[in-house]
């Protein structure tokens, strides 16, 4: 007889071919125990696992989900998935679900408070199993709330209040890239921050100036931008343009490192010579530019995966603790002795 074909396997065509009931079956492939029915032998269960693997029988993902209650989707919340940061995040994200047999969608909330709010309604109205968020603001009213419903979530790349979340050590990057330019002769030095709403910038802005100040050091100037090119480089016009203007930049992300670049290039500095400019997360870019970034390196793959791990714990009724990844610096042409 015609063997069925992979789409046409059925628990039910494969009880019938080892003349067993389709129950015993089912318990065997989708790990039930305890309902009242005696339980498969080692031998019985070794050939349905056998026969279930020669004719490609996959399990019906619908069907396991009325089963256990469980859609096995998960949604990710993020700012924009045109940032690269962002994207390597949700590739760890996605590569991890996708071990488990889990399967991601995601939705960029423009880190608009109202657009984040009707995401995650949209998401949980998709029967989500929990939320990983890359967009959580500092004021994390909005999180508390949905842990307040019940709802289930890891932070990403971001902290917000007591949730569990997995990011870089961003105080610790904001202080090596202090004593790198420290470390070279900077002590006129100015940071592009970010927005104050993110923690990442916040807790790198604070890094980088604490090591300043914890040697009585002047503090640096602080301008805060947006996360992108043309926030950089309007912040660092601002700086070049000052009679005093610093002989070191730090930005709290290469984006913004690369606007800046532009900025003192449009003031006839090189980067490097004249002005040391920095960056953060050393995204792949960095290395590659016409002048080569100094940059602060975070793991942001395996905070994606990390993310996930954490909250598939979290969804089976286990304790999820925040961690904080080490970062590390990579010294290149664009910072060098005043």
């Amino acid at each position: 007889m015609a063997q069925p074909k992979a789409h046409q396997v059925t628990l039910r065509s494969i009880a019938d071919q080892l003349g067993l009931h389709v129950s015993t079956v089912s318990r065997v492939l989708n790990g039930r125990t305890g309902d009242g029915v005696r339980a498969a032998s080692g031998d019985t269960a070794a050939r349905i696992r056998r026969l279930a693997e020669e004719l490609g029988y996959q399990p019906d993902p619908h069907g396991s989900g009325l089963r256990t209650g469980r859609s096995r989707l998960v949604g990710v919340l993020v700012p924009r998935l045109s940032d690269l940061v962002l994207a390597m995040i949700y590739e760890g994200i996605d590569e991890a679900a996708g071990e488990l047999g889990l399967t991601t969608i995601t939705a960029n909330s423009r880190d608009d408070e109202q657009t984040r709010r009707l995401r995650t309604r949209m998401m949980l109205a998709r029967r989500v199993d929990g939320l990983i968020f890359g967009d959580a603001s500092l004021d994390s009213g909005f999180l508390d709330e949905l842990a307040a419903d019940g709802g289930k979530f890891v932070l990403v790349n971001r902290r917000a209040g007591d949730h569990p979340s997995v990011t870089a050590d961003d105080v610790t990057g904001g202080r090596l890239a202090a004593e790198h330019l420290h470390g070279l002769g900077h002590v006129d030095v100015a940071v592009i921050a970010g927005e104050p709403y993110a923690s990442t910038g916040t807790d790198r802005t604070a890094g980088f100036v604490g090591y300043y100040r914890d040697r009585g050091l002047a503090a640096p100037l602080v301008l805060h931008s947006p996360f992108d090119t043309a926030g950089g480089r309007a912040a660092a016009e601002k700086l070049l343009s000052r009679p005093d203007r610093p002989t070191a930049i730090f930005a709290v992300n290469d984006f913004a490192a690369i606007g800046a670049m532009g900025a003192a290039r449009d003031h006839g500095l090189t980067v490097g010579t004249d002005l040391s400019i920095m960056g953060y997360n050393d995204t792949p870019l960095a290395a590659e530019l016409p002048i080569p970034l100094t940059s602060v390196t975070v793991p942001t793959r395996e905070m994606g995966r990390r993310a996930l791990t954490s909250l598939t714990r979290l969804l089976a009724g286990e304790a999820v603790e925040s961690e904080r990844l080490a970062p590390t610096l990579v010294a290149r042409a664009s910072t060098a002795r005043p």
